[in-house]
């Protein structure tokens, strides 16, 4: 070719070439300027658009004027949880305890650039934008952190452009505001995991049982890899999706530098192991926390809920536990004695199903075995008995274990409240394979057939000093009857009233020397029958008693004589209402003196702790102080305080001016032995809420020597196994046995035990106070004031101690015998001579100094309780 042919050929493919190019450029350029129009457009669209949303938007400030939907959180006074109630389960926390790999997993999570953009990341807000463009919608954004936490507060999820630009200034304004530290500690705090958890330390909570502190790498991962979805990364509800976004999740923070390659190893293996946890509950106090929670309503609506209120009780949580575990122990102790009502059902078996994978089982097997077991119980299923008399079960779990036969001999099977049937002699004659059981542990490390009980029962304690509740068991179980016992339930309490009858008659001039005859009353009442004629338990009369035997016995007719003819029943019930006691407790008849009124346990216990206190009138309280989210108090309670020393009338001048001259040197000298009252030194009481004295001391001391000498040798004396010398006590039968009672005191406590039928029903043969009441008592005693001192109240002034015969009360005569000291009131001394010699003209064969007490007749009868249990 030619160079000529060669110029005439490249000249067209140059031509082409420099077109192209110039195409090119001319396509660079027009998108260059497209793309500067659409970067001007969008800059003056989202400056527009900020103009536009800017003034209806909140200021980010008010972020701390918002108030969080937090629980109310009940605590004892030693502050174990005891219940918390409200419909989203919130626990705040603070920036600097949260775990750095808490953190970090949450940023590698939702927003790697959390530390380093100013509220908004450009790579979302394009991310969004294309999205827009191409399809018309925003189908997901690249939000920040601080965006989610602008949006959970103030806007909604609707996925529209306005709602972003909304979302991207309010997260501009936080970031202004706040603190990185501030921020996250916000959004922590505020996001929703799914199952009523709100908050980082409650899904810890729900989701683990654990602190947030105590999170693993991997449950960290889990919680972070929730948010995007509760439903969908639930690790309770579908594991194998939480499981797949935890490994994102440990992919993100391994990536950042977050966690090493062993930690992110160890964590990838960590199995998915998550179940729903309730309320971390410290303490079981149900009855109370009901409550608290109708006090709370009453005061602040239904802000109860939501408010983050924590209330402080009067609860001691060594003296709830014993109370609760007592009062189970007692009434399943009861119903062992009124015999088997037999299984909760019964199902016929597959042949081949312990061959079975226990998580093949049929459903209707499961379903059972996964029912609610009232009182602490466990539900089993019998699958084997065995030639010992032993029988196989297996728990909802699939965990297999032996019941032996001392843990269902027991078992005599169950005809009436009245009647049971004999003995069982072998297993096949209490339960076959299939049956469902309810079982216990016992003391003695074996389990045992149980069931749940028809009686109910009630246990409460009274801090005599200032009426704070220290304990309180409404009932079995609080999911099954939320009846509060207690404060609810108005039972007659019989015998556990004298007290008050022998108080009321100290008062208009008896001594506990008086005798009073024990002989059969007749009396017409129209308001309880045309002809009352009371008798004693044993249906014996024993002629003239002294009072203090009497009480100690629990002679009914007795107090009838002592209430009419002593006394005055108008005098009584003004006495006793200074007891606390209402009008339905106060009948203006003869039945007053049997406890024939209606009162509450929560009564029995405010009237035991005025004796306890040597005459103060206290009043019971529960919530001991109210306090708001942050800590803040918001009600203390100022209870009405035993102080003997704040009614003191008069002082001694030259006492209070030789105090007054001292040096402290001297002063330091007498500081033990100087003992001010209000009169010597009113500055030191001035602010005391003393409780007013409604009885003497003389008097209340006087009822609980003669209560302490039937823990000693009367109806109560089975206390006697606590190996203390400071209980004073008092049991109480009501008619026909349909309720039986027991209270008792020391300087510290006063509590009361009741149980009986809800159907107001008898409890059946032999169950009286003495046996069905006093064992819970002495357990819940037993426990409550381990390691605690005797302390009984002093004897006070205006008592003295003479000799007198045993028989007529009268001072004994120089070189008299059968005699014994006692005390009296000064002034109050009997002025009498011995009538020795007088016979019995009710029972000739037996002289009072013969008289064994009623009640250790019965309990001789009565068969020892049983100790495995």
């Amino acid at each position: 070719m030619t160079p000529a042919t060669m110029k005439e050929t490249a000249t067209p493919n140059n031509n082409t070439g420099r077109r192209s190019k110039l195409r090119y450029a001319r396509v660079f350029i027009v998108l260059l300027g497209l793309g500067l129009v659409a970067t001007i457009g969008t800059i003056a669209g989202v400056i527009g658009a900020n103009y536009y949303v800017t003034p209806a938007l909140p200021a980010a400030e008010t972020i701390r004027d918002i108030p969080l939907q937090i629980p109310l959180r009940i605590f004892s006074r030693d502050g174990l949880l005891i219940e918390e109630i409200g419909q989203r389960r919130r626990i705040l926390i603070r920036y600097d305890d949260v775990p750095e790999h808490v953190v970090n997993a949450f940023i590698a999570a939702e927003d790697r650039r959390f530390w380093v953009h100013s509220g908004i990341d450009y790579r979302g807000i394009i991310r969004a934008l294309f999205q827009l463009l191409t399809t018309g919608d925003i189908a997901s954004g690249g939000s920040t952190l601080t965006q989610q936490l602008a949006r959970d507060y103030f806007l909604n999820l609707d996925q529209t452009i306005d709602r972003k630009f909304k979302e991207a200034a309010l997260a501009v304004r936080i970031e202004q505001e706040f603190s990185k530290e501030t921020i996250m500690e916000l959004f922590l705090n505020k996001m929703f995991f799914g199952q009523r958890a709100y908050g980082v330390a409650a899904a810890a909570r729900v989701f683990f049982n654990k602190q947030l502190e105590d999170l693993s790498i991997a449950e960290a991962a889990t919680l972070a890899g929730v948010l995007p979805a509760p439903s969908n990364y639930n690790p309770v509800r579908n594991a194998v999706a939480a499981t797949n976004r935890r490994g994102y999740v440990l992919g993100r923070m391994h990536n950042l530098g977050f966690i090493s390659d062993a930690e992110y190893a160890a964590a990838m293996d960590t199995p998915m192991v998550s179940k729903l946890h309730g309320t971390d509950k410290e303490l079981q106090a149900d009855y109370v926390a009901e409550m608290v929670r109708r006090e709370m309503l009453s005061r602040y609506g239904e802000s109860t809920y939501t408010a983050g209120y924590q209330v402080v009780t009067s609860l001691d949580s060594r003296m709830q536990a014993a109370a609760d575990y007592s009062l189970r122990n007692g009434l399943l102790e009861f119903t062992r004695r009124r015999g088997y009502r037999g299984p909760i059902r019964n199902m016929e078996l597959p042949a081949d199903l312990l061959a079975t994978d226990f998580a093949d089982w049929p459903a209707e097997i499961l379903q059972t075995l996964d029912q609610y077991a009232p009182g602490g119980l466990s539900v089993a299923l019998v699958t084997q008995t065995n030639e010992d008399d032993s029988a196989n079960f297996i728990f909802k779990n699939g965990e297999t274990d032996v019941l032996p036969w001392a843990g269902m001999n027991w078992a005599k099977p169950f005809i009436d409240r009245a009647s049971s049937g004999p003995a069982p002699e072998s297993v096949s004659d209490v339960l076959a394979v299939g049956d469902f059981i309810f079982v216990m542990p016992t003391t003695a490390g074996f389990w045992a057939l149980a069931q749940v009980p028809k009686a109910q029962g009630a246990v409460v304690s009274i801090d005599p000093q200032d009426g704070a509740i220290t304990s309180l068991a409404g009932g079995f179980d609080f999911a099954t009857s939320k009846f509060n016992r207690v404060t609810q339930a108005a039972r007659q309490p019989g015998s556990s009233f004298k007290p008050f009858i022998y108080s009321a008659a100290l008062e208009h001039g008896n001594t506990p020397a008086t005798v009073v005859l024990d002989a059969p009353v007749v009396i017409n009442s129209s308001e309880l029958e045309k002809v009352w004629r009371p008798i004693n338990y044993s249906g014996r009369f024993y002629g003239p008693t002294r009072m203090r035997e009497a009480l100690v016995r629990s002679m009914n007719l007795v107090s009838v004589r002592l209430l009419l003819f002593e006394t005055g029943i108008g005098n009584a019930v003004r006495h006793i209402s200074k007891f606390g006691f209402g009008a339905a407790a106060l009948p203006r008849n003869g039945s007053l003196a049997l406890g024939g009124g209606a009162t509450s346990p929560l009564d029995m216990a405010q009237g035991y702790a005025t004796i306890a206190n040597g005459g103060f009138g206290i009043n019971p309280y529960v919530i001991d102080a109210i306090y708001g989210p942050e800590g803040e108090a918001l009600y203390r309670a100022t209870p009405l305080v035993v102080c003997p020393r704040c009614d003191a009338e008069a002082g001694d001048e030259y006492t209070i001016e030789l105090y007054e001259a001292m040096t402290l040197e001297e002063m330091a000298d007498v500081a033990l032995s100087y003992q001010p009252d209000a009169a010597t030194a009113p500055n030191l009481f001035e602010n005391v809420n003393a409780a007013p004295r409604n009885v003497s001391a003389q008097n209340t001391f006087l009822i609980q020597d003669m209560m302490r000498d039937v823990i000693r040798r009367g109806t109560g004396r089975r206390a006697r196994v606590l190996g203390r010398s400071d209980l004073s006590g008092k049991t109480g039968t009501s008619n026909d046995r349909r309720d039986a009672w027991f209270g008792g005191f020391n300087g510290d406590l006063a509590s009361i035990v009741w149980v009986g039928y809800d159907d107001d029903l008898p409890l059946g043969p032999g169950e009286e106070g003495s046996r069905t009441a006093l064992p819970i008592w002495i357990e819940f005693v037993r426990i409550a004031l381990q390691g605690v001192p005797n302390h009984q109240m002093p004897m006070p002034d205006g008592i003295v101690s003479r000799r007198i015969n045993r028989v007529d009360g009268c001072p004994a005569r120089a070189g008299q015998a059968n005699t014994m000291f006692e005390l009296f009131r000064e002034g109050h001394v009997p002025e009498c001579q011995s009538t020795l010699g007088e016979p019995d003209i009710f029972n000739d064969t037996m002289g009072l100094d013969d008289l064994p007490a009623e009640a250790e007749e019965a309990e001789e009868a009565e068969e020892e309780a049983e100790t495995l249990f």
